[in-house]
């Protein structure tokens, strides 16, 4: 199973993709992000965004997608141009037939390192450790968007140990 994850941003949108193999391991694909130009028009970025991660959807056919949900942030302005990036990017997953998961920050640190308070440092270790990477994949969008995959995938797993339970 491979799946996509995201963390929007209209300035900057991580992705990371990775594979589950059929022992268990988890395998990373590709992570990395889209880079908008401050210069230009919203509609302008979010069409980038759009076209770029679609052609990531293309390439590597995700069969489950998911995306970091909004939370509240101060800057009201900011998390608007947030949720547009987001309702970008799951208007991409719906039109190529991904099914797609939401997830908050807190719930994306519980899966990944069994606390929701942890820090983002710890997230990015714990990313480092499950894909056995020599490194912390950078920049900090694109190890966020793989902890949201990474969560994804712990999910499914649970719901499948709970259907089988069943």
């Amino acid at each position: 199973m491979i799946i996509i994850g995201i963390d929007p941003g209209t300035a900057t949108t991580g992705y990371g993709l990775i594979k589950e193999d059929p022992t268990g391991k988890i395998h990373l694909i590709k992570y990395g992000t889209i880079l908008t130009d401050p210069g230009l028009t919203i509609e302008k970025r979010l069409s980038q965004i759009y076209q770029e991660i679609l052609q990531i959807i293309i390439l590597h056919r995700p069969d489950s997608g998911a995306v970091e949900k909004l939370f509240f942030q101060k800057n009201v302005t900011n998390a608007i141009a947030v949720g547009q990036a987001r309702g970008v990017m799951l208007l991409a997953l719906a039109k190529a037939g991904i099914e797609v998961a939401e997830y908050t920050p807190n719930e994306v640190k519980q899966s990944v390192t069994g606390y929701g308070a942890a820090d983002k440092k710890q997230v990015q270790q714990m990313v480092k450790t499950l894909l056995n990477l020599p490194e912390i994949p950078r920049p900090d969008d694109a190890a966020d968007a793989l902890a949201v995959a990474i969560c994804h995938l712990h999910t499914i797993g649970y719901k499948r140990l709970v259907q089988n339970r069943d």
